[in-house]
């Protein structure tokens, strides 16, 4: 399999190669990417910017994260369920944010989806998902999946509740990024930290 290996960074440690592309993805890399997330809200959020993120660079969402928080709410699921159509609109011309009216759209009716359900069943369904025993470190890029059988089972999970715009490769760069799953290169200096 072909595929970049870990990169050296200015400071020398090794990092997965995409980390050290932009000032913006090294901290990313460094700070959060593959770190465990909890918490309804925090999940959402994270489940929402994937759905943005479909067909985009995640350096563009990245950059407007500020913006998505601003627009919705600091992705408070409670808050996002009561907006109407008159938010949409205004979603619809917020240039902070990526406008695309079937993702702003999903990411209302999902959270009135989630506004229904009991604190704490979105990051237990989504957790339940992970995989049983931790995979072997993958070695290059070439390496890391775009899809598992875990993530097929979370994406078919969360639409069987009425969750829109997510499927098995949202749902596994949404278990990348919330630490389900450690994808940092064998020898990255997130690996183990």
């Amino acid at each position: 399999m072909s595929g970049a290996g870990p990169v050296a960074g200015p400071d020398g440690g090794l990092r997965c190669p995409w980390g050290l592309s932009t000032e913006d993805y090294v901290a990313y890399h460094d700070t959060e990417w593959g770190k465990p997330v909890h918490g309804d809200d925090a999940l959402y959020e994270r489940l929402c910017l994937e759905a943005f993120q479909s067909g985009l660079s995640w350096l563009t969402i990245l950059r407007r994260r500020e913006g998505f928080r601003k627009a919705f709410s600091d992705f408070r699921i409670a808050s996002v369920a009561e907006f109407g159509p008159a938010d949409a609109e205004r979603l619809m011309a917020d240039e902070g944010i990526i406008r695309n009216r079937a993702k702003i759209e999903a990411t209302l009716a999902n959270a009135k989806v989630l506004a229904g359900w009991e604190a704490g069943e979105l990051d237990a369904l989504v957790w339940s998902h992970a995989p049983k025993k931790p995979g072997r470190a993958p070695r290059t890029t070439a390496d890391v999946p775009a899809v598992t059988p875990e993530s097929t089972a979370l994406a078919k999970a969360l639409k069987k509740a009425g969750i829109r715009f997510v499927g098995p490769t949202t749902a596994y760069a949404l278990m990348q990024a919330c630490g389900l799953v450690n994808d940092h290169l064998a020898g990255c200096v997130s690996r183990e930290g």
